[in-house]
């Protein structure tokens, strides 16, 4: 009874089987080859060298993933200025903007001075082909004039950046050394909020 319940079903599995084994041969002999598509999203992230931000600057930096956070506050009086190293890690075009909140300090200062590789991964396009706009070159005449802050402002833009590596590798990041300069309200301990982002062009 067990034997002419099983063989039926022992003939389906079989069957099935057979069908399983002979549809990747039939699709290979038709086609010769297989095909596997897949997308790579597009990714920008941002970190900071805090070995060359002095500890005495008063910065409280926050990154997460494309977007770093600074909260930059003191008692100077003295309209403070910083130099901030930012780490620019991308496998397409990116854009970075820079967003600007504060009640005691006016930005009088958001200039790019310096830009390089940090190594071999890094795309020999990535220095010579960004784009800095003119509001943020270096300028000296323009050091104490407040900077409209009232929509986030676009610092630079660029090609890709990574050939490979991670988003921690050494020697795949461009670094790009922003100046920023404020003028804070007299006799009040003022505080500005600085958002980077990148984002992918």
């Amino acid at each position: 009874m067990l034997t002419r319940w099983l063989a039926p079903r022992c003939l389906r599995v079989s069957a099935l089987v057979v069908v399983m084994l002979l549809v990747p041969v039939f699709v290979e002999a038709q086609t010769g080859q297989v095909t596997l598509k897949g997308i790579v999203s597009e990714t920008v992230a941002l970190s900071v060298r805090p070995d060359l931000i002095p500890a005495k600057a008063g910065l409280d930096v926050v990154r997460t993933g494309n977007t770093i956070r600074i909260t930059w506050s003191s008692d100077d009086s003295k309209g403070p200025v910083i130099r901030v190293p930012l780490l620019v890690r991308s496998n397409s075009s990116f854009k970075l903007s820079a967003k600007v909140e504060s009640a005691t300090a006016m930005l009088t200062q958001l200039s790019v001075i310096d830009v390089r590789a940090t190594g071999r991964l890094v795309s020999p396009q990535a220095v010579n082909g960004l784009n800095v706009p003119q509001q943020f070159e270096m300028h000296g005449s323009n050091e104490s004039s407040p900077l409209d802050i009232s929509r986030p402002l676009i610092v630079v833009s660029g090609p890709r950046v990574s050939l490979g590596g991670t988003l921690e590798s050494p020697d795949n990041a461009l670094e790009i050394t922003v100046l920023i300069g404020v003028r804070p309200e007299p006799g009040h301990r003022w505080m500005v909020q600085l958002t980077f982002s990148g984002t992918a062009e």
